[in-house]
């Protein structure tokens, strides 16, 4: 199972957010152990940099991209999905690039805590809460 995580999940574990840390942690745990393949999209490295800098520092910032990078795959955002963005009629650029990299890993879900941000498609759109429950539902179905 591949899985794109939206860039407010990984921040929901880099700074701990509550309620959200517990669901968002257990996704990341679940990539860290593969037992599931998780991607994100390279812009989501810009995104977290962005904000933990400004938050924290430089320093943790770059702590954050190594955690990152070190756990999750990147989507590079080329010319195709950006140009797909563009044409998306998406409220939100940043979402619509995350909903075309999901697209373009072959993600099973797309794991966000904005899934009304995103369109209607054979894609399943789901909040971490939501995937961890079809995960044990599928992990529990297996022999």
């Amino acid at each position: 199972m591949r899985i794109l995580v939206d860039t407010n999940v990984l921040l929901d574990v880099l700074a701990r957010r509550e309620p959200f840390y517990a669901a968002a942690a257990a996704i990341w745990s679940l990539a860290e152990r593969g037992e599931v393949r998780a991607v994100v999209s390279a812009i989501s490295f810009n995104n977290v940099y962005y904000i933990v800098r400004r938050a924290e520092g430089r320093t943790q910032a770059l702590k954050a991209m190594r955690l990152i990078r070190d756990v999750f795959d990147a989507v590079p955002p080329d010319s195709q999905i950006i140009n797909q963005a563009i044409d998306a009629n998406m409220d939100d650029f940043e979402d619509a690039v995350q909903f075309h990299s999901a697209i373009r890993a072959k993600a099973t879900y797309l794991v966000t805590r904005n899934p009304g941000d995103f369109p209607k498609s054979a894609l399943p759109i789901l909040t971490p809460d939501e995937f961890l429950a079809a995960w044990r539902n599928k992990t529990s179905e297996q022999p």
